[in-house]
């Protein structure tokens, strides 16, 4: 059971963005350069809407977090020919809309079907815990070494989690022709 409230469907998602204020919207393949590039102009765009200092960078750190893990995590990735190290780039999508005075940042990519419970339970957790909890186990993870399935110091989601004004909607589809499902995951601010 999806812990989203549908107020719009997934399949729905262009849709969406039409009847939305949408500040931000790109889908496509991640890399470091785009993700520099895509900052710039959430950038322009939040500071264009008005938002307070505390906000745009809440908005951004968020933004940041988000297309960082589809960059790390997406299971649908690019690679140059000949190239056996790591994947340069990988498939997601992310967009940003301001509805009544709120911000939602919302991202989507597809991950392999084996860490969808694992993500799960790190979601579910941290929607179960106060702000206060959130806050004592963000500096916690500062101190604590990186986890081993981890590509960075794993606070992406404890980040989101704090800046957020509400807890994490995440829900995962199963894809019907491989292996995977996909990842849909919102924030509020």
């Amino acid at each position: 059971m999806s812990v989203i409230e549908r107020e719009w469907e997934w399949a729905d998602f262009y849709s969406y963005v039409e009847r939305r204020d949408v500040i931000f919207y790109y889908v496509g393949y991640f890399s470091q350069t785009i993700i520099a590039a895509m900052a710039d102009a959430v950038k322009l765009r939040v500071e264009h809407t008005g938002a307070v200092a505390q906000t745009r960078r809440k908005l951004f750190s968020s933004f940041i977090e988000m297309a960082q893990n589809i960059l790390h995590y997406s299971s649908d990735l690019h690679e140059k020919e000949g190239q056996a190290t790591e994947p340069l780039m990988r498939h997601g999508a992310v967009f940003i809309s301001l509805t009544e005075g709120r911000y939602y940042l919302h991202c989507a990519n597809p991950v392999r079907s084996e860490i969808v419970e694992s993500l799960r339970e790190k979601l579910a957790h941290l929607r179960s815990l106060t702000i206060d909890e959130i806050k004592s186990e963000y500096k916690e993870m500062l101190r604590a070494e990186t986890p081993s399935d981890s590509k960075g110091a794993g606070l992406g989601f404890l980040t989101m989690a704090r800046d957020a004004s509400a807890p994490l909607d995440f829900e995962f589809s199963p894809a019907a022709a491989d292996d995977t499902s996909m990842f849909y995951l919102r924030a509020t601010i």
